[in-house]
């Protein structure tokens, strides 16, 4: 039996030429990219391209004028184009403005600066040179610039503010029913209390049981304005009762309630 072998034969493909036209293609796209991310990054750096020439002040203005928050920023130094500015900077010049308790800054597309101002709320005077916001803190701005309000004054070492303030709050909602104001309330190194009215007498309250002494005094006047005499002053630093005394002849007049 003849055996018959099948012979094949396969044609090994030639070398492939380079495709020299994509390659240049490829390299013509990523030169085209990187010089235009170059121009771009040339424009962005140029000052003269979008300058920042309108601001807009959001925010009810009582103290502070729009003049004031301009001239913060130009003592800054001149402001930068749309996409160098740093807003942070800008925020930093204003919020150092008296009043300025809250200052947002952005940028609006093309070229304006939104500025959004909150100004303390002021509550008190605190020791004749400063004044006090309603969350008891200091704040920098000059006392007379609220001389039209009829504002508290307190009273009381360096770092007692919120406490001098919330004792004030206490202790006017027991007295203001009675008629009786606060003028003036202060706090010692002692620490104990004393009270100024509008009505010109004082309020010697000792270092405890402020409330409950406040207390005792509206139980007391009754028998205080029975008086045709100008009150001077109450002290109630005793366990009972109250030493009161009066103006004119003060040493002769005063009594044990």
């Amino acid at each position: 039996m003849t055996s018959v072998i099948a012979e094949e034969t396969i044609e090994l493909p030639q070398n492939a030429k380079p495709d020299w036209g994509g390659l240049l293609f490829l390299i013509a796209v990523i030169s085209f990219f990187f010089w235009g991310l170059i121009q771009v990054l040339n424009w962005m750096s140029d000052e003269t391209q979008l300058p920042l020439s309108k601001m807009v002040i959001h925010g009810e203005l009582n103290h502070l004028t729009p003049e004031e928050v301009r001239a913060a920023l130009v003592a800054k130094g001149h402001l930068h184009s749309f996409m160098l500015q740093d807003v942070d900077q800008l925020h930093d010049a204003i919020i150092t403005l008296p009043w300025a308790e809250r200052v947002t800054v952005r940028k609006q597309w093309p070229d304006m600066l939104s500025v959004h101002i909150v100004e303390h709320a002021v509550a008190a005077i605190w020791n004749s040179r400063q004044l006090l916001n309603v969350s008891g803190i200091v704040f920098k701005a000059n006392p007379t610039d609220v001389e039209g309000q009829k504002l508290v004054s307190l009273h009381g070492p360096e770092g007692s503010e919120r406490e001098v303030l919330e004792a004030w709050r206490q202790m006017n909602n027991i007295l203001a029913p009675a008629g009786i104001h606060i003028a003036a309330l202060a706090l010692n190194e002692r620490q104990s209390w004393r009270i100024v009215t509008y009505d010109g007498f004082r309020i010697e309250l000792g270092r405890r049981d402020k409330q409950e002494r406040l207390l005792r005094l509206i139980a007391l006047l009754p028998q205080i304005e029975q008086s045709t005499k100008k009150l001077e002053y109450v002290d109630l630093r005793y366990d009972t009762g109250a030493a009161v005394g009066w103006k004119n002849n003060r040493d002769q007049n005063e009594s044990e309630q």
